[in-house]
């Protein structure tokens, strides 16, 4: 009887826990979706309009 309830007890405590969790990352995802960051840097002079990683790669269509 005693494993049942400890058993039991676990499993309830275990879904506290992931209850918890969820509740905190909602709060973190709405916290992050209501600050406004702000407008990105102006991009220097000299510098070609695609910086992206595949565009110093002559294989990149690949």
């Amino acid at each position: 009887m005693e494993t049942i309830v400890l058993i039991a007890m676990t499993i309830l405590m275990i879904g506290i826990g992931i209850r918890l969790i969820h509740l905190l990352n909602a709060q973190h995802d709405a916290r992050i979706e209501a600050y406004r960051f702000s407008d990105p840097l102006p991009r220097p002079p000299g510098l070609p309009d695609d910086t992206g990683r595949r565009a110093h790669h002559t294989g990149a269509d690949r």
